[in-house]
């Protein structure tokens, strides 16, 4: 039987560059000689509600709704503009910024209200302060994402209340131990949306003819449109075999025990999806018992069953390289959400997403799945080897930005990646995860900056040293202060990774840490960060042991389908989700240098403790390093 492979994108990940799931296995399949394509339908969806055509549609049901007014007001302009705005995000008509720019050009909706906040008292440029006289493009790119932003709205209000550009229907499938919600919504009539989908689904059939499709789904965002595409391809084409797989059902349904998810697809496989493909190709060949099957989960006589053939994994040096054929590379929207310089990194600009290493090499922080094998097994790979990967991309893509997507790409790894790109004169830009850690000292990152690093983002968590040591970081704040500023001296952007509400968390441990986190700012040696909210999961060190912890689990729902996130009990009882919406006001003025100097307590709604952390804490931290 000939194999050939389609691999899937299902909506939503995100605009400006391909997730890089099918670019892995469609790489590492015909590095094995295996016939495999792949699509973007996340990509091709928005392309198509974005267009003149997708607005006339969006405009009907637009009209029974008396809160778009503006839309519908506007929609000549809107349909006039749509096009060349998109083709404008994607760098195909780079001129259309000075129109954007002026503010005459583009139907401004309530997403727009935003920019009323940076007038400044002379009533001159909103933006000056941000983009300055000659910033006409990055201006441009923000007015034409609020563009954007105002359709979005559009589209929740009037089609799909579950739509994001990101996160699409993410509610009804995150941790969710009950399929119901995701099958009645697969059951519902089709609205504007899945029947796009739908008939772009059925247009890459057509022009793919697989005999098996991949449906990668490494968010619960991912989830519902997965499944709409499987079942349109059920309904259309049942001869094709469906797989489900990637970091949702990775973490999320190990233990898997709904069998109506099978009306949708033929098989779930867990973890890597390397031999577990290899193992399924060759049983759909014939060559192979459905009993030797690796990692998979099937339906039999109408019960899930997980089959596990003992295999070793494909070492990762043997994964081939990445490949982004087939991907339209050139269509992918560079937006600006955010107009902090490192934040706007995940959302502007395409990057090839590559892996210094497999898994992580730290592999203790006790709010992690350290248990499970994306993160557990480390394998580190050869630099020759890894930017051999990188020129073969650049030869492929043609463009020399790289995004290393690893849990934390190891100092010594990265140690040698520059040596080798500077040794070979390969001029790249690139950013990636790391820890903060003694092993990036000053002159690493004087090596890393030359050899094109141009940002990190790492995990501080929760700035307090109790805490960080009961996380088992490994690291302090004083040290994070340090490796921080590092990066910074070399010209290198830093991002930090926050957390709020973990166990035994206190109002004075928050208060403290935020106090950390305005110093941190401050003294320049971090230029963005995000505060997101302690989850504890069942595959993670709380999880496997809450009393080491100081809390109690809260029973699991019953259900045969998702199960990561799990409720808990903590003792100190603090209400962390209105200390939440402090920590993100406060992170969000700091990105943009507002409250620098005062008092964090400003940012809080209720009364909350003065902070115990000197207020010269970072400086003095600082001014201690010792350089030879």
């Amino acid at each position: 039987m000939n194999i050939r492979i389609l691999s899937v994108i299902p909506p939503m990940t995100q605009l400006n560059t391909p997730y890089p799931s099918t670019a892995y296995l469609t790489g590492f399949l015909r590095s094995r000689h295996i016939d495999a394509v792949q699509e973007d339908l996340a990509l091709a969806l928005v392309l198509r509600l974005l267009s003149r055509d997708g607005l006339a549609s969006l405009c009907e049901a637009a009209a029974k709704h008396p809160a778009l007014g503006f839309f519908s007001e506007q929609y000549e302009r809107y349909a006039a503009t749509v096009e060349r705005v998109v083709a404008f995000l994607q760098g195909r008509d780079p001129s259309l910024a000075f129109r954007i720019a002026g503010r005459n050009f583009l139907p401004e909706g309530p997403r727009f209200d935003s920019l009323d906040v940076y007038i400044d008292e002379d009533g001159g440029d909103p933006l000056g302060w941000a983009f300055g006289a000659l910033g006409v493009q990055d201006r441009a790119r923000h007015f034409a994402t609020l563009y954007l932003n105002d359709l979005a709205d559009v589209l929740r209000e009037a089609v799909d209340p579950r739509f994001e550009f990101v996160r699409y229907a993410e509610s009804i499938a995150d941790s969710q131990a009950s399929f119901e919600p995701l099958a009645r919504a697969l059951a519902a009539p089709e609205n504007l949306i899945d029947t796009t989908l739908r008939e772009l689904t059925l247009a890459a059939i057509a022009k793919h003819q697989p005999t098996l499709v991949l449906l990668s789904t490494p968010f619960p965002g991912n989830v519902y449109g997965a499944l709409r595409i499987a079942q349109t391809i059920k309904a259309h084409a049942p001869s094709i075999t469906i797989a489900l797989g990637g970091g949702y059902v990775n973490t999320e349904l190990r233990e898997l025990a709904e069998p109506r998810l099978f009306d949708f697809v033929d098989y779930v496989t867990l973890d890597d999806g390397e031999a577990p493909l290899l193992a399924l190709i060759e049983h759909l060949q014939g060559r192979r018992p459905k009993e030797n099957l690796v990692r998979c989960f099937v339906r039999d006589l109408g019960k899930v069953r997980y089959i596990n053939h003992a295999e070793p994994d494909i070492p990762f040096a043997e994964t081939g390289t990445p490949t982004w054929d087939g991907l339209p590379l050139d269509r992918y929207l560079s937006v600006l959400d955010m107009l902090n310089p490192m934040h706007r990194l995940w959302s502007d600009g395409r990057w090839n997403k590559l892996t210094v290493a497999h898994g992580c090499y730290w592999k203790k922080c006790s709010f992690c799945d350290v248990s499970l094998d994306y993160i557990s097994r480390f394998e580190a790979l050869a630099a020759s080897q890894l930017v051999d990967r990188i020129e073969a991309v650049i030869a492929e893509t043609g463009q020399t930005g790289f995004h290393f997507v690893d849990e934390a790409a190891p100092p010594k790894a990265l140690r040698a990646l520059a040596e080798e790109l500077i040794k070979r004169k390969l001029a790249i830009s690139w950013w990636g995860n790391i820890r903060f850690e003694k092993s990036f000292t000053p002159e690493l990152c004087e090596l890393l900056a030359e050899s094109g690093c141009i940002a990190v983002s790492g995990g501080l968590e929760v700035a307090s040293d109790r805490l960080l040591k009961l996380m088992q970081k490994g690291v302090s704040v004083e040290q994070v202060a340090r490796v921080a500023h590092a990066f910074s001296d070399a010209g290198i952007l830093v991002h930090a990774y926050l957390m709020y509400g973990f166990p035994t968390q206190t109002v004075q441990d928050t208060v403290d840490a935020l106090e950390y986190v305005r110093q941190l700012f401050a003294a320049g040696c971090i230029q963005s960060g995000f505060f997101h909210r302690f989850a504890c999961t069942v595959h993670s060190p709380v999880g496997l042991d809450p009393k080491a912890f100081g809390v109690k689990l809260k029973p699991l729902p019953a259900g045969g389908f998702a199960k990561n996130d799990v409720g808990f009990i903590d003792p100190t009882g603090v209400d962390h989700a209105v200390l939440g919406k402090a920590l993100e006001k406060a992170i969000y003025n700091y990105m943009h240098g507002i409250g620098l100097d005062e008092d964090v307590r400003r940012w809080f709604s209720g009364k909350v403790p003065r902070t115990t952390v000197p207020r010269h804490f970072i400086e003095r931290a600082l001014q201690s390093i010792r350089i030879p």
